[in-house]
């Protein structure tokens, strides 16, 4: 599903987190790293993204991919680099909250594994029923139909290319010229 996912919509940072998380469950590690690094990038150098206007009830945070992204690391027993991973995780972090990067440094020091973060369960997309509601499609214009024609006995309605024209056809009728 989250291949799918991402390859209809490639610039979706929360689903290349997503799938990366599902990939380090599966023991997957590169490709959860690779997932994790594809999302930071989407992320576009923003500090987070909203999802709520998709129906997301979660902002993905650079951090918290930066912090997954440690985690695969460490999967992989790429100590040095999940520390550089967290380090650069706590200039993304808001200023004050730095604890659970703190923790996790300690953790990596100490060659332990780290869980990686994830969207909390059932917040995956569930777009509200005014918003799915509006889904359907409507027809605005209704079927089209010619109100002015100069061709007086002409009675199609619709839209056509030019039509070859008929001898007599384009005559105006007894009625229209009285």
């Amino acid at each position: 599903a989250f291949d799918k996912t991402v390859a209809k919509d490639n610039s979706l940072a929360v689903g290349f987190f997503q799938r990366g998380f599902v990939h380090l469950q599966l023991e997957m590690y590169e490709e959860a790293l690779s997932d994790y690094q594809m999302a930071f990038s989407h992320l576009r150098k923003n500090t987070f993204i909203d999802y709520k206007q998709l129906g997301l009830r979660h902002i993905l945070y650079a951090w918290e991919v930066l912090y997954s992204t440690a985690a695969a690391q460490c999967r992989l027993r790429q100590w040095q680099e999940a520390r550089a991973t967290l380090e650069k995780a706590v200039v993304w972090r808001p200023e004050g909250r730095t604890a659970i990067l703190d923790m996790a440094l300690e953790r990596v020091q100490d060659c332990l594994f780290l869980e990686p973060m994830q969207v909390p369960l059932g917040e995956f997309f569930r777009p509200r029923k005014k918003e799915v509601e509006q889904l359907d499609s409507k027809d605005f214009l209704g079927k089209p139909k010619v109100i002015s024609s100069i061709i007086p006995n002409d009675e199609y309605f619709g839209f056509e290319p030019l039509r070859h024209q008929k001898q007599g056809f384009y005559e105006p009728s007894a009625d229209a010229l009285r």
